[in-house]
């Protein structure tokens, strides 16, 4: 004890007293997955206030020399069976009371400060320590920690009052609504029911995705009346608190300070009646806790549970299993297990990393890929399958992405584009080690214009976005009989049971050719025709990746903007072959477009759509202001058009002639915004202009690179051209056979809700990756796929 002790004093200039600024990491070791549950428990650095495992935090102290820890080992309390909870949850939240994981185990904590080199122990809490020591060992148990912080996993949405509560207008019509009883007033509907509390109609409410629910009578009776709030039937007690009020123009549930006066008016004393209806939190939770969606999560199959190396689950920190599918496959893939696990340690990757190693990611990539596929944290003896909490990587990848940083759900294409940018991003010094380099591929456009001469354009991608030709599937018959049996059934005012239900299926051959197949491309302008005209374009590829990702284009904008998405199945095979997709280039006896037309100056921007001119004119703008609009708006729309207008009214330069405009030169471009063109494959001079006709929006200047290819110059375009070439040459090309690896599928009404996971063929059998549950595949619904994962064929 006296050794300790001196030791101890020898060190105390190194024990820092954190403040409230400083970052305490104290439920998850930096590098590995170790937690103070783990056998070890978790040694706190009490200088730099990172935490590290049993097994790691020898490698702290060679790097950084700091001797001092408080170590926290947490231990299982003995819980008897009687005491265990049982209830179901009954909000949607995560670790609050009524919530999942409300039954978790209880831990007891210990503590106490160790001296390394020798691991010299002191227990803590005692008064013999130095204050010093007392007061930081304090403060860091005291402290929220970092991974607490960040990992805000309450699904919990605080209701807002509304704003249609205060001044509601109801009307004087005698109505009084008897305390059960009810049935829709436009159906047979006695269930799901909503009162509108303006005029006191009972409707039946909207009708769910898979057919359940009401039959949308209420939200019609908003749209014909706009009468804004409703409460739902069933919902209403004595606790006011719990009704479920719904709020139509804000589209969510709300608060209505005044709800007892405005049930008074219908003659509702809510103090007797009791609740015999879900609220819609409470249905989403239901939704949430049963998963409705059997075969995409195989639920009537008695999984078997996988243990071991690369069977190991990721634990859902609050709509996170977009981040989950992903990246199990991703750490399928050779590319990543290389370059993350088996040829980088943990150790490397710590000595290389900064001094705060949660913040690189390379390390938080290692440490992710070393979790995932060690076997260290999926172990056969382990009561259930735990999975492992990405929290940290979470984190980091999301640092240059903010949406990515909250918790709500996400779209799962855009995540794994936005990890591959990252990972190219931190692996730009030495791209031989860079795994993203192994998805990318080139895309050739060539377009054909009337005069028969051509121009190409090339760019790069990760992912082969595909639409859904439906006129293309193999059970037409079907279709159009169960058509005439879902229209007998509504006509009876009946649902169609789940398993009736017949959907499209679409070959991914089909898909695939229609990638490929010529489409026109309107108001193409034509240097050749010197005018507009219609083109053909046709897309090949100008290398085959080492993995290629298919992207089903399942989310699709109907009138008005409103998305909707494909309710059908896509048979994909084992195997695919994409050999007749390679471009084929500059043909011989392909006369390219000339770059301007003869005796006009180089054309530098798109021409006006006349149609977004001609209703920007009717509204009153000039039609200077009109072209410019719709121009720097890349033609996408009037509304488009006039949002732009009305933003850029007082710029100084706003009745300039649109042909200065174009020619401004370039150094008034933002480099960095060049530079970000440049990686998606395009040259700088494009590049340039596109930024220059688009106000400097990276997005719309891609558009306005794809509606003009002609303004590139032709030697840019040439498939001999050395640049092109030696980018090409950099991105890994071979034979265009292709095995399925895995597949993301989604189930939900838009890609921003619902539900994601993953299958993935390991060792010639299918496993199906849950969040942290891993099991045997049975039946893997290869038809419901979002993202397509398929690997070469080299033999």
């Amino acid at each position: 004890m006296v050794d300790a002790m001196e030791d101890l004093r020898a060190h105390l200039h190194r024990v820092r007293i954190p403040e409230p600024t400083n970052r305490i990491f104290k439920q998850e070791c930096c590098v590995s997955f170790d937690t103070p549950k783990s056998k070890g428990g978790l040694y706190v650095d009490m200088s730099s206030f990172l935490a590290f495992g049993e097994d790691f935090v020898d490698w702290n102290y060679q790097k950084t020399g700091n001797p001092v820890y408080l170590h926290i080992k947490q231990t299982k309390k003995v819980v008897s069976e009687e005491d265990r909870p049982s209830k179901k949850p009954t909000i949607l939240a995560i670790g609050v009371e009524g919530g999942f994981g409300s039954g978790e185990p209880q831990y007891e904590e210990s503590c106490s400060i160790i001296i390394l080199p020798h691991y010299a122990s002191l227990p803590f809490p005692s008064v013999v320590l130095p204050e010093k020591v007392r007061l930081a060992a304090d403060a860091i148990l005291l402290a929220e920690g970092v991974e607490r912080k960040e990992q805000v996993s309450a699904w919990v949405a605080e209701k807002q009052a509304s704003a249609y509560a205060m001044n509601l207008p109801q009307i004087d019509n005698d109505i009084i609504v008897p305390p059960s009883g009810w049935k829709c007033a436009k159906c047979d509907k006695t269930d799901n029911l909503w009162l509108n509390l303006t005029d006191g109609m009972i409707l039946c409410g909207r009708k769910n995705w898979d057919g359940t629910g009401g039959n949308n009578h209420a939200i019609d009776h908003y749209n014909e009346t706009k009468y804004p709030l409703a409460v739902k039937l069933g919902t209403i007690t004595a606790d006011l608190e719990a009704a479920d009020v719904f709020s139509y123009p804000e589209d969510e549930s709300v608060i209505d300070p005044l709800l007892p006066h405005h049930l008074a008016h219908f003659g509702i004393d809510f103090s007797s009646l009791q609740k015999t209806e879900m609220t819609t939190a409470e249905r989403e939770l239901d939704q949430n806790t049963n998963f409705d969606w059997n075969r995409l999560q195989e639920s009537a199959e008695a999984l078997q549970p996988l243990f071991g190396p690369g069977y190991t689950g990721l634990v859902n920190l609050g709509n996170s299993c977009y981040l989950a599918a992903t990246m199990q496959v991703a750490y399928t893939t050779n590319a990543f297990v290389s370059r993350y696990f088996a040829n980088r340690s943990l150790k490397s990757a710590f000595d290389d990393a900064p001094a705060d190693p949660t913040v690189d990611l390379n390390m938080q990539l290692t440490k992710l890929g070393h979790g995932l596929l060690s076997g260290r944290y999926s172990s056969p003896s382990s009561e259930k399958q735990e999975g492992i909490p990405p929290q940290m990587f979470k984190t980091v990848i999301a640092a240059s992405h903010p949406e990515f940083s909250t918790m709500r759900q996400q779209d799962a294409l855009e995540y794994f584009l936005h990890l591959l940018e990252q990972v190219e991003r931190v692996n730009a010094g030495n791209p031989k080690l860079d795994p993203s380099r192994n998805f990318k591929f080139g895309i050739e456009d060539r377009i054909q214009c009337p005069s028969g001469k051509v121009t190409y354009n090339r760019r790069y991608d990760y992912i082969l976005s595909l639409n859904i030709p439906l006129h293309a599937a193999t059970n037409k018959d079907q279709l159009e009989e169960f058509q005439k049996l879902k229209t007998q059934a509504e006509s009876e005012g009946k649902d169609m049971a789940a398993g009736e239900i017949v959907r499209p299926r679409v070959p991914l051959e089909a898909c695939l050719a229609s990638y490929s197949a010529p489409e026109e491309v309107m108001d193409f302008y034509s240097t050749a025709l010197k005018a507009k005209a219609t083109a053909t374009k046709t897309t090949g590829l100008t290398s085959f990746p080492d993995y290629l990702v298919l992207h089903m284009r399942k989310f699709v904008m109907e009138d008005g903007w409103v998305p909707k998405k494909l309710d059908v199945y896509i048979d994909v095979p084992d195997i695919i072959d994409i050999s007749h997709m390679r471009s084929k280039g500059l043909q011989p006896g392909e006369e390219i477009l000339p770059e301007t037309v003869d005796g006009e100056a180089e054309f530098t921007g798109p021409v006006a759509n006349e149609d977004i001119v001609s209703q920007l004119l009717s509204m009153g703008f000039g039609q200077l202001l009109c072209e410019k609009a719709a121009i720097n708006t890349s033609n996408v729309g009037v509304e488009e058009a006039m949002n732009w207008l009305l933003s850029h009214m007082d710029d100084p330069d706003i009745d300039e002639p649109i042909s200065h405009m174009s020619q401004k030169a370039p150094a008034s471009v933002d480099q960095s915004k060049v530079d970000t063109l440049i990686s998606f494959g395009f040259q700088e001079e494009v590049a340039r202009k596109a930024l220059i006709s688009t106000g400097g929006d990276i997005e719309k200047a891609t558009d306005w690179i794809f509606s003009n290819p002609n303004a590139a110059s032709s030697s840019d375009m040439d498939t001999s051209s050395s640049g092109a070439a030696a980018a090409e040459a950099e991105l890994p090309d071979g034979p265009g056979r292709y095995m399925l690896l895995g597949f993301v599928s989604h189930m939900g009404t838009s890609t921003h809700c619902g539900h994601y996971v993953a299958h993935i063929k390991k060792d010639g059998k299918w496993v199906l990756y849950n969040d942290e549950k891993v099991g045997a595949s049975v039946n893997p619904p290869k038809d419901m796929g979002y993202l397509y994962f398929f690997e070469r064929l080299t033999e």
